[in-house]
């Protein structure tokens, strides 16, 4: 079976097609956001049934030539991928 697209059929996609996409759409959103953040939960301290936790938020910045490199690679991928041999 196969799952129609804006691409073509996925099942004949190339996976160096896909991978090119998922670069510039990651690309595209370091560009925009500039990193992401998360939060990483610890387990501090335990006593008797009480429990004390602390949920840190961490923030990561993507630089912005990580960006843009992001988005040669992936439009590299695309049209090197695209070719028929």
């Amino acid at each position: 079976m196969t799952w129609p697209c804006a691409f073509g059929n996925v099942a004949h996609m190339k996976a160096s097609v896909i991978a090119g996409l998922v670069l510039i759409a990651l690309g595209v959103f370091g560009l925009v956001k500039g990193g992401f953040s998360f939060t990483k939960d610890r387990h501090d301290v335990k006593v008797g049934p009480v429990e004390f936790s602390v949920a840190e938020k961490e923030h990561v910045n993507v630089p912005s030539w990580l960006g843009v490199g992001a988005i040669v690679l992936g439009v590299g991928a695309l049209l090197l991928g695209g070719r028929r041999r």
